[in-house]
């Protein structure tokens, strides 16, 4: 396994224009739990040791303010943030102490699409919840949009040191450890959030959250259905303002021995978007919604 100077996806920064709602939604449906509310940012937690997956805020429309991942050591800060800068980004947080709730140091950067992605060591864990199993235990995946995939997934193998897993036609999947991607990168008209997966316990906890968030009036958007990059089951839905989330499960780990596969390897059947077969096309207002979130103005 190669030494990555990212070791993990942590946390997500959705801006709502309805935050009481939101909040509601996710800790009362979705499965998160509050940790704290702090100048205006509301910190949900999984019931893994993640200080937060979630923060939420208020905004005019729904966006994604960042993306937050954990680095393995002081040194891995500097390193980033330079390599990033040589490759198109701009640091807008040299290596602080960080004054939110969840504390270690921070530093931040605007990568070359618009999206902040910041980097965190030392933050402040929990000790994981005894909660049913029906609950997300981490974030899984962010699915970003952009109008140029490569380009981005070459970003982020360069500047971050991440490592291409697999290519399909629409889509680069990239890994900072042993799951089989923390990003996904989507080819898209814009650039932005496609959407953010939370990683369940089992095939059973997705079934079963499923059927949570259907009898709170919910229905799933997309699936149930296997997908093949990653192999992990997935459910999506679309939260209350807009923004498509994912229970996701059985993500695939994989190690150095694992070969890439390219565009041509990807191919389903006709009328197939899943492995079992199973899983519907994808209704417009879903791909429309999977455009609809942006990045956070600067």
């Amino acid at each position: 396994m190669p030494r990555f100077p990212v070791t993990a996806l942590r946390s997500v920064d959705l801006g709502t224009p309805d935050l009481d709602r939101s909040v509601r939604f996710y800790c009362d449906v979705w499965g998160l739990s509050l940790v704290t509310w702090a100048a205006g940012v509301v910190y949900l937690r999984a019931t893994g040791s993640d200080h937060h997956v979630l923060a939420l805020y208020q905004s005019e429309l729904p966006e994604l303010g960042s993306v937050t991942f954990r680095v393995a050591s002081a040194d891995d800060l500097a390193s980033v943030a330079a390599n990033a800068v040589a490759e198109g980004a701009r640091l807008i947080r040299e290596p602080a102490p960080n004054d939110a709730p969840d504390g270690g140091v921070v530093m931040a950067i605007r990568a070359p699409e618009g999206g902040i992605l910041r980097f965190v060591r030392g933050d402040i864990s929990h000790a994981p919840e005894r909660l049913p199993s029906d609950r997300p235990e981490r974030l899984a995946h962010v699915n970003l949009n952009s109008t140029d995939v490569d380009r981005s997934a070459a970003f982020y193998e360069r500047a971050l040191g991440f490592q291409l897993t697999d290519r399909s036609k629409a889509m680069a999947f990239v890994r900072c450890n042993s799951d089989h991607h923390a990003v996904v990168i989507a080819d898209a008209k814009v650039n932005g959030l496609n959407h953010v997966a939370f990683l369940m316990p089992s095939l059973e906890a997705v079934m079963r959250g499923s059927g949570r968030m259907i009898d709170a009036g919910f229905p799933i958007a997309w699936g149930v259905g296997r997908h093949g990059p990653g192999d992990n089951v997935f459910a999506y839905f679309i939260d209350p303002v807009g923004t498509v989330i994912e229970y996701t499960a059985e993500v695939l780990q994989v190690d150095d021995s694992y070969v890439v596969r390219g565009p041509d390897q990807w191919v389903w059947p006709p009328g197939r978007t899943d492995q079992w077969g199973i899983a519907p096309p994808k209704a417009d207002h879903v791909k429309s919604a999977q455009l609809s979130v942006r990045y956070a103005a600067p």
